[in-house]
């Protein structure tokens, strides 16, 4: 009887820690917080064991486009935040990277809706919050603060910031880049160097008349009105478009940044055109602080192809980590 009671008692035991909520301390990360705006800020921090507090340069990163966590995990463990071996990066920074607003930190990747992204469980809708900040320019500002606070922290190196931004997240450091206070240098991986409508047309375009004309009509309406949002509909509202598209594109921010800018595309990203176009631009203005890579036959999350389709096994994020790290190492 004291058996099946000890064995009742440490199997509840082992649930109820089963059950306890994750927090970033438990994947390797210190969270910080602080106050933008109304916002209160999620700041998480992964170092190398050990250098926790000593003063190293900051990698910045600038997630993506949906309502996602940035720390996923499934029953075998944490996701990568980063595609790539983080050992040669954390050797030599920290890694930064802030929450979306309204979004949790931290999400089972099996409890969240298709790719991993989160909705409020009363509405299963996106929260309020995240749609009403989804949009460039409160990210730029929002994310330029956060590096104002991280340059007065002791463990910093505040005259050695990289930022990094994959997809939704390149427009973003370009329009940080514009004004380089406490940046260093700025890697740019496969975003609409054009404005995300002019990717979206383009994509629909080799021979489907009937979406790139429905393409068009919905760019019609949010010029209408691009200062809406609306929670209740799938996919990006109005605000959120309308901020990735507008006159400022990343092309017309970078013609006024000073600092090394490394810039990779696949070349077959739907926005590889305005990349290339990009290129053509830098070089006509007389920039000398653009590096670029094309990365051949490569989608935009660097996958290669197999028989036409996406091969999730064949990935070139290594190949491009090595490219922006080398590069890293030879900018100052």
């Amino acid at each position: 009887m004291h058996f099946l009671l000890f064995l009742f008692l440490l199997l509840s035991s082992a649930f109820c820690a089963s059950a306890q909520p994750k927090t970033p301390a438990d994947f390797g990360y210190r969270h910080l917080t602080m106050r933008y705006q109304r916002d209160t800020v999620d700041i998480l921090v992964l170092s190398q064991k050990g250098d926790e507090l000593k003063r190293k340069p900051v990698f910045f990163y600038a997630q993506g486009s949906l309502p996602r966590p940035v720390i996923l995990y499934d029953a075998k463990g944490p996701y990568r935040v980063l595609p790539i071996q983080l050992d040669s990066l954390l050797a030599r920074c920290h890694f930064v990277v802030v929450s979306k607003p309204g979004i949790p930190l931290i999400g089972d990747v099996r409890l969240l809706g298709p790719g991993a992204t989160y909705t409020d469980p009363k509405t299963n809708l996106p929260p309020v919050a995240f749609c009403q900040r989804n949009y460039l320019e409160y990210y730029a500002q929002r994310n330029t603060a956060v590096l104002q606070y991280l340059a007065h922290q002791p463990w910093v190196k505040a005259n050695d910031i990289t930022l990094m931004g994959h997809s939704e997240g390149a427009p973003i450091v370009a329009r940080m880049a514009r004004q380089p206070k406490n940046i260093t240098r700025v890697i740019y991986l496969n975003g609409s160097s054009l404005g995300r409508m002019l990717t979206m047309a383009t994509a629909g375009a080799n021979g489907d008349t009937t979406g790139q004309a429905a393409t068009l009509r919905r760019w019609q309406t949010i010029v209408a009105a691009p200062k809406v949002y609306d929670c209740t509909q799938p996919g990006d509202s109005p605000l959120t478009t309308a901020s990735f598209s507008e006159t400022q594109t990343p092309t017309e921010d970078f013609r006024h940044c000073r600092i090394p800018v490394f810039v990779g595309y696949g070349t077959l990203d739907p926005a590889a055109v305005s990349n290339d176009y990009l290129h053509l631009e830098m070089i006509r203005v007389g920039k000398t602080n653009f590096t670029f890579r094309a990365y051949p036959a490569v989608e935009h999350n660097f996958f290669s192809f197999t028989n036409g389709e996406i091969d999730y096994a064949k990935s070139h994020w290594d190949e491009v980590a090595h490219d922006f790290l080398a590069w890293m190492r030879a900018t100052k």
